[in-house]
Formats: structure tokens, sequence, C-alpha cells
């Protein structure tokens, strides 16, 4: 018999978790049963610390056929095990595995949160392979979120699914705790320490990788770097060389260079202290869902640069608080990065707009809201 109160959130990875712990606690408290899904991983004991039960299932987050054969297998029996009124996914392989499996054992109430897509940037028979596996999703799902308006756009216009999507609020899934991200004291002792007030500091927070636009934005700071010395590039997160390096020649301007730093991944009140001790913040990526990053930078009153994709313009308006350019431009970012230097007023005026415009359309309560609002809409009363 399905238990009516019971909801399996699920991800691929364990660190994706981390994006609906909260919303976890708060059905709880509502009186749900919140199961948590997801390939093995330490960051699931943040979850089970909370008291919740885990389910850990490795899914492969890339193709392969004899691995999510397996994985499919292993969710078939837990759903069936669990009874749960409703499964919610969210990323590529969770989507796709979760819900087969759970059409397959008439789980009543299917979810597929769609926080990005790849498909629009591959080619080929990838690309075909993509757009079978998010059809596919879709067909089994009940409900489907797109994010935001982009990924919507790219779902109907390329003809993988016919259902009707509603995206929550202004899109985004996780919202932002402004309070978190703010100027506070604490923040501001810490940035002092990292800033240098004879130089310009951009800023890029995310995995470094060709998809992210990394071999532009080395380039373009090189150029920038020999007109205007006193500039710095800080790059913080990690590299995935065995998915998607980046270039032999970015990865010699990165070494060769004095003024850009890899500083590894950063997490917590000391990347907040990043923010706070930048001047801009570049994120030039090939593609994106609803990039968290450029909401966390507005908030920390960084005005951006951002590429013309799914997300990042809906979170930047362009000359209001930040700078929109076509993706892999070297030339063009090169440009706006420049014009973030020397034009001190259009830039006083992002900086002036940017926190206020992210807390208007992100703020985290607001984002939560119109999920349990959504809840409140698809689940059978209890």
């Amino acid at each position: 018999m399905r238990e009516k109160n019971k909801i399996i959130r699920a991800a691929t990875v364990a660190q994706s978790c981390n994006f609906f712990r909260d919303v976890m606690i708060d059905m709880r408290e509502r009186g749900y049963n919140m199961i948590a899904l997801s390939s093995p991983g330490h960051q699931l004991d943040s979850i089970e610390d909370c008291g919740f039960h885990i389910i850990p299932i490795s899914m492969e987050r890339h193709i392969s056929l004899k691995k999510d054969v397996v994985s499919l297998f292993k969710l078939i029996k837990v759903f069936r095990r669990e009874h749960p009124q409703m499964v919610h996914s969210m990323t590529p392989k969770a989507g796709l595995l979760c819900m087969v499996a759970a059409w397959l054992t008439r789980v009543p109430v299917r979810v597929h949160t769609f926080t990005g897509l790849v498909f629009p940037t591959a080619q080929g028979l990838k690309r075909k392979i993509l757009m079978l596996t998010d059809a596919i999703t879709c067909a089994c799902a009940t409900h489907i979120i797109p994010e935001g308006e982009g990924v919507k756009a790219d779902l109907q216009n390329n003809g993988i699914t016919k259902k009707p999507m509603k995206i929550l609020g202004y899109g985004n899934v996780r919202g932002i705790d402004m309070t978190r991200f703010s100027r506070r004291e604490s923040i501001m002792r810490m940035a002092e320490n990292l800033r240098d007030s004879d130089a310009f500091t951009f800023l890029f927070v995310g995995r470094i990788v060709r998809d992210k636009g990394i071999n532009e934005l080395v380039a373009a700071f090189k150029r920038l770097n020999e007109e205007f010395p006193k500039t710095r590039l800080w790059l913080v997160g990690h590299y995935e060389n065995e998915l998607d390096p980046i270039s032999i020649s970015s990865q010699e301007i990165i070494n060769e260079s004095q003024n850009i730093n890899t500083l590894g991944t950063i997490l917590g009140d000391e990347l907040i202290a990043y923010y706070a001790a930048s001047d801009c913040f570049v994120f030039p990526s090939y593609r994106e869902g609803f990039p968290n990053t450029v909401i966390e930078a507005g908030a920390m009153d960084l005005p951006c640069i951002v590429t013309d994709i799914n997300g990042s313009r809906e979170i930047i308006c362009q000359g209001e608080n930040g700078i929109i350019i076509p993706s892999k431009d070297e030339e063009l970012l090169y440009k706006a990065m420049k014009q973030m230097i020397t034009d001190e007023k259009g830039r006083k005026k992002m900086t002036g707009n940017a926190r206020k415009m992210i807390a208007d359309r992100f703020e985290q309560s607001f984002v939560r809201q119109c999920l349990y609002d959504y809840y409140d809409e698809i689940l059978p009363h209890r």
C-alpha cells in the first residue's frame, strides 16, 4: 500500500542532495516522511545527521549502458519496497532512471526538475541520445519543472515534450539566504585579508573545465593584464581533466601568470569572503540551467559578466546588474572585462543594483514557498 505522506527526493550524486536538504526538513515538519536517494558520498552524512533515511544507489553521470541497467533494477526494487507517494528527481541521470523506475512501479506522482540541459551544446549521435533520454524522462514523469524560461523553451522547441510545464517563481531551485550572503562584519574582516586595494579583481567560481568558458576567460585576461597590469583573476573550483579538460595553452597561461590564482574548491564563509574581496564576477559558461554562483555574486553586490545562455540571461539584465555577451567569444569577453575597469560610472550603477535585483526574485524563503505551494497543488490531499 502507498504511504500517502512518503516522498523520495533523488539526485545523481550526493553533493546535489544539498540542494534539497533544507526542503526535506521543512516538509518533515509538515508531516511528510522524506527520504534522500543518490549515489554514495560523504555529503549524504549531513542529511543522515538530520535524522532522514538515505538510500545510496550508484548512478553514473555519463552514459554507461550496463551500469545504468543495474542502477535501474535497483531503483525498481527500492520503489517497490518503499511504496512512495511521490518521487521527485533532479539532475539528468537520476531523472532518467528514477522516472522510468517510478513509472514501472506505478508511483502516483512523478516529478522531475530540469536544472539544465546538456543536448543543446552536444553534436551528432551524442546529441540525439541526450535528446532521447530527456524525452523518456518527460514521458515517464507526471509533472515537469524547468528551472527557467530558457530550459522550458529548449524542451518545447526541440520537441522533447508537449506536456505542460511549470516554472516555480522566477526559476531557480534553491534560492539564496540573503542574510548569509551579505557583507556582515565577520565576512568583511576575512575579505580585508584577501583584498588588494591597488588591484582590480575578477572572480570565477565553478568547475575549471572547457564548458565553463575557461579557455576564453584566461586568454581574455592575459590580454587585459598586459594592458592593465594591476588586475587579478581568481579561479575558485576544481579541475575535471578526465571529463572536460581545458586546453594545454590555457593551462600554460594559468601556470605562467602571477596574476591568475587557482584556489581549488572553497566553501562556506571563506567563499563568501572571496566574493566580498572581488570587484567583478565573470562566468563565461557555454551552458547552464540556473547558475547559483551568479546569484551568489549578485547578492554580494558584484556586477557580473555572463554569457547569453539559459539561466544567466534570466539573472542578469543587460547594463543594469551586469553585462551579457555571446558564449565562446574571447574578443567580446575581453571588451566586457575592460569595460568593467574603465567605465567606473557604469560599474557603480550595476554594483548598486546587484543585491536588490537578486533579493526581489531569488530570496530563499520565496523560492521554497513556491515549491511547497506546488506540492500542495499536485499531491493528493491526505
